[in-house]
Formats: C-alpha cells, sequence, structure tokens
C-alpha cells in the first residue's frame, strides 16, 4: 500500500467543513467531486488544500481532447494528486489529458464503467457483459500509458493481470455493517486492499457518521490492522 491510502469523498456540499476539521492529511486524500465543485466553484479546493490535503479531483473530464488539455491545464497551482476522464473518451483524449496532467504535477486516472452501472446497463449502454466492456476500457488504458484507473472491486483482479504497474483507485467501499447506497458492486477495505487496490474511495460510512473521526478510524485500523 502506499503512504496515504484512504480518499475521504466530501458528500454534502452543504456541511463539509466539519469534516476538514477532524479529518488528518497525514492519513488520508480529499475528494472533490463534481457535485460539490459545482456548488462551490474553486473555492472548496482552496480550502481543502488550506487544510493540508492532498485533492482527488474527480469530476470526469470528458470532451474533444484539447478542450479537456486547457481544462486540465487551468488547474495548475492546486495541490491535485489525482484527477479523473473517463476512458470512453478514447485514445486521444486521453493521451491528451496525460500530458496536461503531468504539466500540473498529476496523475490522470480513467474511469471504465461506473460502479452503480449493473449487468442489465451495461448492456443497454455498451451492447456487452460488465466484465467485457471493463476488459475493453483497461486494454484501451494500458494501449494509452495512463497512470491508473478506477474500477469497482470486483474488477481488482482483472486490473492486477492487465495493468499491473497502475494505480487503482477503488470506489465501492464499505465495512461490513454498512448499507450498499447507489453502489451495486461493493467490497470492504481490507478486501479491496489485499486484491490490489492502491487507493479505497470512502464517502457515506465516515461523512453520514454522527462521530466521524472515529469512523474514519475504524476503517483506518481494519485495514492496517495485523
Amino acid at each position: 500500500m502506499t503512504e496515504k491510502n484512504i480518499i475521504v469523498a466530501l458528500d454534502d456540499p452543504l456541511d463539509y467543513q466539519g469534516m476538514l476539521e477532524v479529518l488528518d492529511p497525514k492519513k488520508c486524500i480529499i475528494k472533490v467531486g463534481s457535485v460539490i465543485f459545482n456548488y462551490h466553484g474553486r473555492k472548496i479546493l482552496d480550502e481543502v488544500a488550506d487544510h493540508g490535503f492532498e485533492i482527488f479531483f474527480d469530476i470526469k473530464f470528458h470532451d474533444i481532447p484539447n478542450t479537456v488539455s486547457k481544462s486540465i491545464e487551468s488547474f495548475k497551482g492546486y495541490p491535485i494528486k489525482l484527477l479523473t476522464i473517463h476512458l470512453s473518451g478514447g485514445s486521444s483524449m486521453i493521451k491528451s489529458a496525460l500530458v496536461s496532467s503531468k504539466s500540473i504535477d498529476s496523475k490522470c486516472i480513467g474511469v471504465s464503467i461506473l460502479t452503480s452501472i449493473n449487468e442489465k446497463e451495461s448492456k443497454e449502454i455498451y451492447n456487452q457483459e460488465i466484465p467485457k466492456t471493463v476488459s475493453s476500457m483497461f486494454n484501451l488504458a494500458n494501449e494509452t500509458d495512463i497512470d491508473g484507473v478506477v474500477c469497482s472491486p470486483h474488477e481488482l483482479k482483472l486490473a492486477g493481470n492487465l495493468l499491473q504497474d497502475k494505480i487503482k483507485i477503488t470506489p465501492g467501499i464499505r465495512l461490513s455493517d454498512s448499507n450498499s447506497d447507489d453502489q451495486s458492486r461493493v467490497m470492504t477495505p481490507k478486501e479491496a486492499i489485499d486484491l490490489g487496490a492502491t487507493y479505497l474511495v470512502i464517502g457515506r460510512p465516515i461523512t453520514s457518521h454522527k462521530d466521524k473521526a472515529s469512523a474514519f478510524e475504524k476503517i483506518y485500523q481494519s485495514i492496517y490492522e495485523k
């Protein structure tokens, strides 16, 4: 595992300051997604940075190559450790995004298939089952030499085979006593790490808890305990 393997998602754009106060920037990275970014704009990046956190900027860039490239470059100066793009944007877009990500000292991470998508939806959208869709996306990631991928915990074994040296960011992480919410393919933190996840994205099990610091520590200890 890397030094900071837990990425905490700021889920509530109207109630996030408390999270930044109680979490330790030495133990986690903060995810800024599209909802909270659309509410607050770059102000949220400034706030997260002011509290000493590195940022996982998960807004999934997806447009023509030049637009994606210029958009990414506009975030130079922020402590964005990781940012996401949609692999479905194609090889030209991916390569442009990768160059721009390097220019702002960030890693470019490709989103294969959203974890909320089930088999029925995969057939509707991609005309094939989830494993085949993910495999195609991972092959594209490998061909373009992107820094890493976001994938469901249950795609980690496949990612390990096809993308051995790539970063693997895994959402759909829950404690064994948590509800699965809207992510159809979930797994516990320890299970995901054992299957090769580099980073774990965890939101509601921490952000919806009354004692957020305690909830974080419980997850942290579940990963590192012998």
